[in-house]
């Protein structure tokens, strides 16, 4: 629970947390909503109504508030249920406010003698916003801090603080007081150093576990999921890739029909499966073979809707069927096809030159190889990048994760074509984070690299 500590030193101004709306049952009972959450708080009399009517229209001194019947204690069974938003500050203006992310916690742990900034706490500037924003998956709450000075404190240092001391001080103890209550200070030494549970995650990815699936977050009045927050205010991104100048190399396509007829069937194909980190480069993969590979695996398909529209999809699902995924085969060694970096395009199913043999391409091929300890040097190596306009432009907080498992279905789908074919396939757990973007000329936000995929021909005792 966020505690009242209001002293004539600071000041606190209550609101309602973004999203919340309130109803009345048929039982004549009010009920408070936000996202999934639902809570009741007893008759729906006016005077709590008007107490909700102040709350939700600006934040307001808590002093101030309507006394009619017992606001003190439905004020204060709006704080424990995480519904009020809390500015802290003095006469002069606020200072921070604590946002509830959920209903926070009822016992509140004694105060430590140190206290640290989580390791999982991550401060940011929001979206159209000016102030900066503290918050963590573990926490109860976010703190968004409109004094940048007492950013001080979560490096030990004394704050600059405008005002008297005395009040400077209560004020500073008060912040570092609600970070700990809100999970977002923790014990010099605790949990997230000593508990394997904890230790296992690094900042990042537990921020993006958190941030990308639905939770307490649809209470905020954020967005989530397939929101189509970009239209009107940006063009979307085309369905097909700005083709690059270079030469063109039209693959062959593959007879389907055939491939129906005489391709082992899908239990034999997934039972086969297996990563192949070597190649014959006596007998390396052709142009034909690395033709129906791509044809097989991520063409364009046009299909026609049900009222006549024209319908793009390409044989692996993808979210929306917005399919942001782009292919760059990296051909070492080919019978057919010179090396170079290349982009496939996946409409005219051919082969677009990037970028002759250099630099960019040995690079690209060494971090493959660290990626299987050494055992190889692919004869190709697909690099796969998102666009990811083409995904953000439509869904929000979730289109990185959407990507991440677009390239496992891609994978999956790339390994049985490639077993199928008797072909030496393995997918990589990463790869070079930088060199496709300086390969390709394109700004590393709008398109990169996020998956690797070897490919060459099979050795024959395989």
């Amino acid at each position: 629970m966020i505690e009242s500590l209001e002293t004539a030193a600071i000041t606190e101004r209550l609101s309602l947390v973004s999203g919340v709306y309130s109803v009345i049952s048929e039982d004549g009972r009010l009920q408070l909503l936000a996202g999934s959450r639902a809570e009741t708080f007893g008759a729906a009399e006016t005077w709590k109504r008007d107490l909700l009517q102040q709350l939700a229209t600006v934040p307001c001194p808590a002093r101030e508030l309507a006394v009619q019947g017992d606001a003190a204690g439905f004020l204060a069974a709006l704080r424990a249920g995480g519904w009020l938003q809390i500015e802290v500050g003095r006469e002069a203006g606020r200072s921070y406010s604590i946002e509830p992310t959920r209903r926070p916690a009822t016992a509140s742990p004694p105060m430590p003698d140190a206290l640290l900034l989580s390791r999982f706490a991550v401060v940011h500037r929001e979206r159209d916003g000016r102030d900066l924003v503290i918050e963590s998956p573990l926490a109860g709450a976010r703190v968004h801090v409109h004094d940048p000075a007492l950013f001080a404190l979560l490096t030990g240092e004394t704050p600059t603080l405008i005002g008297p001391a005395e009040a400077s001080r209560v004020l500073a103890d008060r912040f570092l007081h609600d970070l700990y209550r809100c999970g977002l200070a923790v014990p010099a030494a605790g949990a997230e150093d000593e508990a394997f549970h904890l230790r296992q995650w690094s900042a990042h990815e537990l921020w993006f576990h958190q941030r990308s699936r639905i939770g307490h977050r649809d209470r905020l009045g954020s967005g989530y999921g397939r929101t189509r927050w970009a239209d009107g205010l940006f063009e979307p991104l085309p369905a097909r890739h700005e083709p690059y100048p270079g030469p063109v190399v039209t693959l062959p396509t593959p007879d389907l029909e055939r491939l129906r007829r005489l391709d082992p069937p899908l239990a034999a194909v997934m039972e086969d499966r297996r990563s192949i980190r070597a190649h014959d480069d006596d007998a390396p993969i052709t142009l034909e073979q690395l033709g129906e590979f791509l044809y097989r695996c991520a063409r364009m398909r046009v299909d026609s809707g049900p009222e006549g529209e024209r319908q793009l999809g390409r044989p692996y699902p993808s979210g929306g069927s917005v399919y942001e995924l782009e292919l760059y085969p990296v051909v070492r060694l080919a019978s057919g096809l010179p090396a170079g970096v290349y982009h496939y395009d996946d409409h005219d199913h051919a082969l677009r030159l990037v970028q002759g043999p250099g630099p960019g391409m040995a690079r690209l091929i060494a971090a493959a190889r660290r990626g299987t300890f050494e055992q190889l040097i692919p004869q190709v190596l697909i690099v796969v990048a998102a666009r990811f306009g083409r995904l953000a432009w439509t869904y929000e907080q979730m289109p990185y994760s959407l990507v991440l498992k677009h390239v496992g279905v891609l994978y999956q789908t790339m390994y049985l074509a490639a077993t199928a074919m008797g072909l030496a396939a393995c997918g990589l757990g990463g790869g070079d984070r930088e060199t496709l973007n300086e390969v390709t000329g394109v700004g590393y936000t709008a398109e990169s690299a996020v998956g690797e995929f070897l490919l060459g021909s099979r050795p024959a005792t395989r």
